[in-house]
């Protein structure tokens, strides 16, 4: 396993900036999607591990927190639901207002044009109108379904639907309690067994040698139904893998020594993500555990990056 502070994750944007989307004003009307979340029970929270594999991170160590109960998406946003928002409010997420977005390497066609790679992570390209109707770019419209996780949403789409919705981005503790699915301390959603490339394969992740060859073992090379896989023992989907889930924090390391800190400098800013996501691999990215932790800059959209909401009870 190699543990990164690279782009493996989600590349970001280098200085560009936007002036602020417009406030959204929720509608009178409650947004459906809300009708399927589920209750979460509160009590004695659990959150991060002592058994940290990227310490870096500051995955560790494991806490106790007190929690209300709350409710949570059985699913990420999906982009019917995100379409809506879009058809009730005018909203024009980031990417579109930028012009452009990042994809992974393999999912451009032979005849794109030529595409600028981020340093030290060539495989991400960045690719003109590539946004959440076209996760793709423009040259690959199939990859929009309805069914699966809006992608190619960044932090401030994620709060603009979030208020446009009645809900909020979960806090990191929340999040892991509800992936935990009243398991306590495991690894996974589903408890400690481990993934591999053949033969369990319980979530939307990489199968194979990254980042050349996906072999699609679960079923999928990029993004799957929201709806897909067996739930955790709360109901909810794809807690793990398929897509990075944005937080409402910020994405620290103050816990860390000084060498650690060191190496996350440049990520002053950044948001917290939960989850991992389909290009995630135990060889190069593994953060598609419960305690695993990612940061991104909140202007940034990938193909891979998603939201769940919770909500108040």
């Amino acid at each position: 396993m190699t543990d990164t502070l690279n782009s493996c994750c989600s590349p970001k944007r280098n200085g560009q900036t936007l002036p602020a989307p417009a406030a959204i004003d929720r509608p009178g009307v409650t947004d459906p999607g809300r009708d399927e979340s589920v209750v979460i029970p509160g009590g004695v929270a659990l959150v991060g591990t002592d058994r940290p594999d990227i310490p870096v991170d500051a995955e560790g160590p494991l806490r106790k927190r007190k929690i209300k109960p709350f409710r949570i998406d059985a699913t990420a946003v999906t982009n019917a639901r995100f379409a809506r928002f879009v058809a009730a409010t005018g909203y024009v997420t980031e990417a579109e207002r930028f012009g452009n977005s990042f994809v992974f390497h393999s999912f451009l066609p032979p005849d794109a044009p030529p595409t600028h790679g981020v340093v030290g992570s060539e495989w991400w390209r960045m690719v003109e109108a590539a946004h959440w109707r076209q996760p793709h770019g423009p040259l690959v419209p199939e990859a929009y379904h309805d069914d699966h996780p809006a992608v190619q949403i960044s932090w401030a789409d994620a709060t603009a639907f979030a208020a446009w919705a009645g809900g909020r981005l979960p806090t990191e503790v929340e999040w892991e309690h509800a992936a935990r699915g009243g398991l306590g301390d495991v690894r996974f959603p589903w408890g400690d067994q481990e993934p591999d490339d053949s033969d369990f394969l319980p979530c939307n992740i990489w199968q194979g040698p990254f980042p050349r060859h996906n072999t699609g073992a679960d079923g999928f090379v990029a993004t799957a139904p929201a709806r897909s896989f067996a739930p955790n023992g709360y109901g909810l989907y794809n807690m793990v893998g398929n897509v990075w889930e944005w937080t409402s924090e910020p994405f620290r390391v103050r816990s860390l020594k000084k060498a650690a800190q060191r190496a996350h400098q440049g990520k002053a800013g950044y948001k917290l993500q939960k989850g991992g996501s389909f290009l995630c691999h135990i060889s190069y990215c593994y953060r598609y555990r419960i305690a695993a932790r990612h940061g991104n800059a909140p202007d940034t959209g990938t193909p891979h990056q998603g939201m769940r909401l919770v909500y108040d009870m």
